[in-house]
């Protein structure tokens, strides 16, 4: 597999084009970004952790019948992955109400419900990742209704398989964010970005300790370390 040219930096992953048109290589970086850009550090190791972690949840669920880019792992810091057309809209699934849904509607910080809330963003840092509908979506062209209707049934079949899981490593999952694309090889819609503690809230399920993104959005310290800990312990999980 050859390694080309940069086709897309963002804040936190680059990505390079190979010699196979369907295929491009991700590259995780150190960086961290919170609240739209607003906040932003580096932290050393963390891509490679986010690789890591990533890896594993999307092998798993390509093994269990979900598609996902991911392919295979590179390196410390890069994947292979199916090229995919963007689809800009984040699907947010929620086991338990925390972070701005909280303050959104009023109820306190990990507010227990008993239906799996899930929650249409346009990925759009620009406008702040406003909430909108699926007729907004359909409206701006984003999707069709059709389109919506299988992300919608991928985001609920992920949550079945990965809420599990953690719970196995002793960790739960809060929410998550997914994102969705168009692969360039089948059309078909697919997850198209990494699943890892950036893109979800991870609370120990015994101390209730935040084991994601948070610790940096809150200034709790040991960013690198809980990362390392979720990888850890999913590995033990996958292991056995």
């Amino acid at each position: 597999m050859e390694k080309r040219e940069i086709i897309f930096e963002g804040n936190e992953k680059q990505v390079f084009a190979t010699d196979d048109q369907d295929q491009v290589i991700f590259r995780y970086k150190d960086v961290t970004v919170a609240y739209n850009n607003v906040k932003r550090a580096r932290f050393k190791g963390k891509g490679a952790l986010d690789n890591q972690i990533s890896a594993i949840l999307l092998s798993y669920l390509n093994e269990h019948g979900v598609e996902t880019h991911y392919i295979e792992t590179l390196g410390e810091q890069e994947q292979l992955c199916r090229k995919i057309e963007i689809i800009p809209l984040q699907v947010v699934v929620h086991n338990r109400i925390a972070g701005s849904l909280a303050y959104r509607l009023g109820v306190p910080e990990g507010f227990r419900h008993e239906n799996v809330i899930v929650d249409l963003r346009y990925n759009n840092d620009e406008l702040e990742d406003p909430f909108i509908n699926r007729d907004h979506a359909v409206a701006l062209g984003l999707a069709t209704y059709q389109e919506l209707d299988r992300m919608y049934d991928i985001a609920r079949r992920v949550n079945e398989l990965l809420k599990p899981l953690f719970l196995q490593a002793g960790i739960e999952l809060i929410d998550m964010k997914l994102e969705f694309g168009r692969a360039s090889d089948s059309g078909a819609i697919i997850i198209s970005d990494e699943i890892s503690p950036d893109t979800c809230r991870l609370w120990d399920l015994e101390t209730g300790e935040r084991m994601d993104k948070d610790r940096f959005r809150l200034d709790l310290s040991r960013v690198v370390e809980n990362y390392r800990n979720v990888l850890e312990r999913l590995q033990k999980v996958i292991k056995s």
